[in-house]
C-alpha cells in the first residue's frame, strides 16, 4: 500500500508491484471484518459484531464500486 502524503490518492498507475490497490484492500478488509464479526458473535459481543458487519458491508460496496467503474 502507498505510504506518506497522498497515500489515499490511488490510481492504477501509482500501484507498486505487490500492491493490490484499493479494491483488493477493500476485499481484504471485508474478509477480516467478517471473521471478526463472527468471532464477536460467538462470544456474545453483539454490538461489536453489528459494527463489524457494517464495516464489511461498506468494504464490499467499495470493492463493488471499484469493479463496476472499470467496466
Amino acid at each position: 500500500m502507498a505510504t506518506g502524503e497522498g497515500a489515499n490518492d490511488w490510481s492504477d498507475e501509482d500501484e507498486q508491484p505487490g500492491d493490490g490497490g484499493p479494491a483488493e484492500a477493500a476485499r481484504f478488509v471485508s474478509r477480516q471484518a467478517g471473521e471478526l464479526a463472527q468471532l464477536s458473535r460467538i462470544h456474545g459481543h453483539d454490538m461489536l459484531a453489528y459494527l463489524l458487519d457494517m464495516a464489511k458491508l461498506e468494504a464490499d460496496e467499495i470493492a463493488r464500486r471499484d469493479l463496476t467503474s472499470k467496466l
